[in-house]
C-alpha cells in the first residue's frame, strides 16, 4: 500500500503518529510520493506541506506565516518576532557585531581546535559531545566573550533553550524527558544563564567605563547600550549575548554528526570528499550537499495568520486556515525536481541558493555565515584524519539530536 493508502485507514487520531514516524525513519520516498499525490497533508493537528515552492512561500511571507510558538520559549528575543522594529533593530545590530573580517581567524580557530581534541583523545572520542558541541562552545567562549565559564555549563545552558524551543511543541513526539521538565530545565538554564551573563556585564561595564575595552561582540554591544543612539539597552545585551551561545551549540553538533555520518556511510562519497579535504573551498559543498540529504532540521514550524491557499494552480491546491500550525518541510524541499533537478544525485557541484539548511527569509539563520564556516572545517579535519570509523551511529538516546558518537582512528596520526 502506498503511505496515503494508510494514512487515509488509520483513525484520525494515529495519522500524525503515523506520518510522523515516516518522517524520521523513511523520508525520501514518502516526500516523493506526498509531492506528487497530496502536496498539503491536512491533519487535525497541522498541515503538511513538501513542496518547494510552498515551503518558500511559508517561510518568506512573515506577514501570513508567523513564528508565534517561539514567543512562549524564547520571551521578548527578537527571533520570537516576526516584522517588528525591535526585530529589524536588533537583527542589523547583531549582524553588525559579527564582522565577516573575523570569519577567517574563526574557521583556523576551529581547525586547530578540532585537532587538539582529537590529538589529546588518543584514538576514540565522542565526536556529539567533544566536538559536535565542545568545539562551537570554544569557540563561543574565544570570540564572544565568555572565556571564563564552563563550557560544560555552557553547553548545557544552549541544549535546554534548543529542546524547548525547537523540540517541545504540542505536535513533538513524546520522549525521555517530559514536555514539563523540559520547560522546567530550560527556565533553570536561561536563569544560570542570565545570573552568569549579569554578573560579566557589569563586570564589562566597569571595564568600558575606565577604558579598559575590550573588542569581543558583548563589548562591542555594551559600548553601544552606552551611545544613546538607538533603543538598545543592557537588558537587550544580556538578550543576544545569550542568544550567541543558544544559536551555536546545538545546530552545530546535528549538523556535523549528520554531514560526517552521510560521507562515512558511502566509500565513494567518503573517497571523493577526502579527495577533496585538502582545499577547503572544493571540500565545503560537499557538506553542504551532505545537509542537504541529512538536514538537521527537516522541516520549519509557522502559525497561519490568514487564510492561504497553498499548492494553486495545481490539482491539489490546498486552503491553509488562519490559527493553523504549518509545517514546512522543507527535506522535502530540497528534493523536488522543481528546484533541484536529479534530486537523488548527490552532487556537490549543485547551486544550494535555494536549499534550506539556514533557512529563508526574515527567519534565516542570523549566524549562517560564521557556521558556514565552522561546519565543514570540523568535518574536513575529521576527514584528514587517518583511519577514521564510526564505532557505531549515532545515539539520540530517544531525542531528536544526537547525544554520543564514538569514533576511532589512529592514535599517531592528526588532522591536517
Amino acid at each position: 500500500m502506498s503511505y496515503l493508502a494508510r494514512l487515509d485507514a488509520v483513525p484520525e487520531t494515529e495519522k500524525w503518529p503515523l506520518l510522523r514516524g515516516w518522517l524520521y525513519s523513511e523520508p525520501l520516498p514518502l516526500f516523493e510520493e506526498l509531492r506528487r499525490d497530496r502536496p498539503v497533508v491536512q491533519l487535525p493537528e497541522l498541515d503538511f506541506c513538501t513542496r518547494h515552492a510552498d515551503c518558500t512561500l511559508i517561510l518568506r511571507r512573515h506577514n501570513s506565516f508567523s513564528v508565534a510558538l517561539y514567543e512562549p520559549k524564547q520571551g521578548d528575543y527578537f527571533m520570537a518576532q516576526d516584522d517588528t522594529a525591535r526585530h529589524w533593530r536588533e537583527k542589523s545590530i547583531m549582524r553588525s557585531i559579527l564582522d565577516f573580517e573575523d570569519i577567517p581567524a574563526m574557521r583556523a580557530f576551529v581547525g586547530e581546535e578540532v585537532a587538539r581534541r582529537l590529538e589529546d583523545a588518543n584514538g576514540r572520542i565522542d565526536f556529539a559531545h567533544e566536538i559536535g558541541r565542545g568545539v562551537p562552545v570554544a569557540l563561543v567562549q574565544h570570540f564572544f566573550g565568555f572565556r571564563n565559564a564552563d563550557p560544560e555549563k555552557l553547553a548545557e545552558w544552549s541544549y535546554w533553550n534548543q529542546q524547548d524551543a525547537f523540540h517541545n511543541q504540542a505536535f513533538d513526539a513524546p520522549g525521555p524527558v517530559s514536555s514539563e521538565e523540559i520547560i522546567a530545565n530550560r527556565k533553570k538554564a536561561g536563569f544560570a544563564l542570565a545570573f552568569y551573563l549579569g554578573r560579566l556585564v557589569l563586570r564589562r561595564t566597569i571595564a568600558a567605563k575606565v577604558g579598559l575595552e575590550g573588542d569581543d561582540p558583548m563589548s562591542r554591544l555594551i559600548r553601544l547600550s552606552f551611545s544613546d543612539a538607538l533603543k538598545f539597552n543592557l537588558k537587550q545585551v544580556l538578550f543576544n549575548t545569550g542568544g550567541l551561545l543558544i544559536g551555536a551549540v546545538e545546530t552545530t553538533s546535528h549538523a556535523t554528526v549528520n554531514a560526517l555520518e552521510f560521507l562515512l556511510t558511502d566509500p565513494e562519497r567518503r573517497r571523493a570528499a577526502e579527495a577533496a579535504a585538502s582545499n577547503p573551498a572544493a571540500f565545503d559543498p560537499f557538506v553542504f550537499e551532505a545537509l542537504r540529504f541529512r538536514p538537521a532540521f527537516p522541516y520549519f514550524f509557522r502559525t497561519a495568520t490568514r487564510d492561504t491557499v497553498l499548492a494553486a494552480d495545481t490539482p491539489h491546491s490546498a486552503t491553509v486556515r488562519a490559527g493553523r500550525t504549518v509545517l514546512a518541510v522543507t527535506h522535502s524541499a530540497m528534493f523536488d525536481p522543481a528546484a533541484f533537478p536529479d534530486p537523488m544525485r548527490f552532487d556537490p557541484s549543485r547551486d544550494l541558493s535555494d536549499a534550506f539548511t539556514f533557512g529563508q527569509g526574515i527567519h534565516e539563520c542570523l549566524g549562517r555565515a560564521i557556521a558556514a564556516a565552522m561546519v565543514p572545517e570540523i568535518v574536513r579535519q575529521l576527514l584528514l584524519t587517518p583511519g577514521l570509523e564510526a564505532e557505531s551511529a549515532p545515539d539520540y538516546g530517544g531525542t531528536k539530536v544526537p547525544q554520543h558518537w564514538p569514533l576511532r582512528f589512529d592514535a599517531a596520526g592528526g588532522s591536517a
